[in-house]
């Protein structure tokens, strides 16, 4: 095998990786100029033409991993060539690997082994309906997406950085509330443990050391407590508010820095968890002179770096996510046994509120934000950025809009942002170019490229949330037909536009002219996750809370019934849903026994139940 070791990254400088083919007559080189050779590429590398590569290793090369076998082929003949990779903490370590897995037998048993976690883990949740793109991506590809790149990787062909954000890997595991709840419940304590003692949080980090970045980003900290409330809803876990986590001590930013790179001390300081999400609420409750919380150096839109870096810019749609984030954690307070805080989180919301409906409306959408000096961001005052499309949606997703503000907004955004000629929905429009405006970085893509007025996907199914929640199911299944990543790769054509795998997730479509319909960051994208969570809970409409699953679909009326297998702990549910347009009342059965209403228990058994639910619509 080939070892290698990185002496000048200290925390990894024991480590040591390494790769193996099976078999004999093997030669090895760890030189990359000698396996692609002079003047060539990696479509045609000299060593496929060499009779052995020369052994030459050492520390002074442009290092690679490459091992040469020949061997003589009969026709119609198989040969099975095994290569293995691994790394572990020291060089003892990695010989044992090695070691354990010297037999062929070893190898196929942890194939085996691997698959069978994989069906595990995407057969909690199998869903059956009319349509094979929702089916192959909801039943597989998106929890893998999300799991294994997201999660375990944290990383992929357009990031290769393995580090955690604090936003970016709570928002990734609400996907896995059905399917791997424990996960939930460590990512939420982990992020926990990266929170400073005056309530922010480092934007992103990386293990082991725990280095990483504290910013002046808005809205990092407040995942903590929206997360920690889905999880408690979803699973009843209550006992996970007690857990004593520490907290971090760093420095604080001065006023005019806006991020320091920097290992911060964990000292002796910590508290519940309970204690860590209510501290990060009273954090955020910073108000400018509209009385909408201030931007910072970024909201979810950290390219939006300079609208508020002076400490007074506002931001509308984090004014949106911070009373979603209030009105739930009322009920985490109180069941906390905090009514105190319960009473506050309730009096910040209403409070906000009016403050939002009193400035943010612009005459058909909600505005997006302010600038430190004033002026309005996502109004039709603009040249660009007329219209944000993530206002919009959490004007409804939260709650907080005016009802029929509520439909206006979406209607606007309908309008403006879904480009029907594309196949995609834009963040924002008109992209930043030539104007005086400087939101920050972001004006530094390309119009139409990335979240400068290209589809950000994450906004795009947010957009497919709101449609879904105002019950506007034609509407909903014409944009998901038209942001599903596999429509782009239906035939030749629209595979030559799109570029980039059909399968996974995009980050980002852009609607650039030059390069119009192309995708852009597939794989290390959040959208996975946020994708497989309109599928399950806004089109197919299923909600777990503690010990029952409830129904309130989505999709097209003239769909006859979908079907779902849920694994419940040691019990399977094999669930069939029918809308049924006319009636008022939604009725169930489970193995002949009838209820009413359309949410049903859930026993741990280990049994198998028939299940069909008639919801009303």
């Amino acid at each position: 095998a080939l070892l290698f070791r990185n002496r000048y990254n200290t925390p990894f400088s024991e480590r040591v990786s390494f790769f193996k083919m099976y078999g004999q007559h093997n030669s090895f080189t760890a030189d990359r100029l000698e396996f692609i050779g002079r003047n060539k590429n990696l479509k045609n590398p000299a060593a496929l033409s060499r009779k052995k590569l020369s052994g030459k290793t050492g520390a002074s090369i442009d290092p690679c991993a490459a091992i040469h076998q020949k061997f003589d082929l009969l026709p119609d003949g198989e040969k099975e060539i095994i290569f293995m990779l691994g790394d572990e903490s020291n060089s003892a370590a990695a010989q044992n690997l090695l070691n354990l897995f010297s037999e062929k037998e070893t190898v196929f048993q942890s194939l085996q082994q691997v698959t069978a976690y994989w069906k595990e883990v995407i057969g909690a949740v199998q869903v059956q309906t009319p349509d094979d793109a929702l089916n192959f991506l909801a039943n597989g590809w998106l929890t893998y997406q999300t799991l294994a790149c997201r999660i375990f990787a944290r990383s992929g062909f357009y990031q290769s950085g393995g580090a955690f954000g604090f936003r970016d890997q709570l928002q990734d595991t609400l996907a896995l509330l059905h399917t791997k709840p424990d996960l939930v419940r460590k990512q939420i304590l982990l992020n926990a443990s990266r929170q400073f003692v005056e309530g922010d949080v480092q934007h992103w980090w990386h293990p082991p050391e725990g280095r990483g970045v504290r910013t002046k980003c808005s809205d990092d900290m407040l995942w903590l407590p929206f997360a920690l409330a889905r999880y408690i809803e979803s699973t009843g876990d209550k006992t996970i508010l007690n857990e004593n986590v520490g907290f971090l001590e760093s420095r604080q930013l001065y006023h005019d820095e806006e991020s320091l790179y920097d290992l911060p001390i964990s000292g002796d300081l910590s508290g519940t968890l309970y204690e860590h999400a209510a501290r990060a609420i009273k954090h955020s409750l910073k108000f400018g002179e509209r009385g909408l919380p201030l931007i910072g150096t970024g909201d979810w839109n950290d390219g939006m770096d300079q609208v508020g870096n002076e400490g007074k810019g506002e931001s509308v749609w984090l004014a949106f996510f911070l009373y979603d984030v209030l009105m739930r954690f009322t009920a985490v307070a109180k069941v906390f046994a905090d009514p105190e805080f319960a009473d506050t989180c309730k009096k910040e919301a209403k409070k906000l509120q009016k403050n939002i409906e009193t400035a943010a409306w612009d005459g058909e959408w909600y505005k997006r934000a302010w600038f430190d000096d004033g002026t309005p961001l996502g109004t039709s005052e603009n040249d660009e950025c007329r219209i944000d499309a993530i206002a919009q949606s959490w004007s409804v997703l939260s709650g907080a809009g005016a009802e029929e503000r509520q439909q206006t907004a979406m209607t606007s955004l309908d309008k403006h942002l879904v480009r029907r000629d594309l196949n995609l929905i834009q963040l924002l429009d008109p992209p930043f170019d030539k104007q005086g405006l400087n939101p920050g970085y972001i004006k530094g893509y390309v119009p139409g490229v990335r979240e400068n007025g290209g589809q950000y996907s994450h906004a795009a199914i947010w957009a497919l949330m709101a449609f879904a929640k105002l019950g506007n199911r034609e509407k909903v299944w014409e944009l998901f037909s038209m942001v599903q990543p596999i429509g782009h790769g239906s035939d030749a054509a629209a595979a030559q536009i799109y570029k980039v795998e059909p399968y996974v997730m995009a980050a980002d479509v852009y609607a650039n002219p030059t390069h119009e319909g192309r995708g852009g960051w597939t794989w290390y994208t959040g959208s996975s996750g946020w994708m497989y969570q309109f599928m399950l809970h806004s089109l197919i409409g299923l909600s777990r809370k503690e010990n029952e699953l409830s129904f309130q679909p989505c999709f097209p009326l003239d769909w006859e019934s979908i079907g779902i297998t849920y694994r419940f702990e040691s019990s399977v549910y094999h669930i069939t849903v029918f809308q049924v347009p006319n009636q008022e009342k939604s009725h169930w059965t489970i193995n002949g026994k009838e209820g009413t209403g359309n949410t049903i228990p859930l026993t741990d058994d280990g049994q198998e139940h028939e299940v069909r639910v008639f919801v009303g619509v």
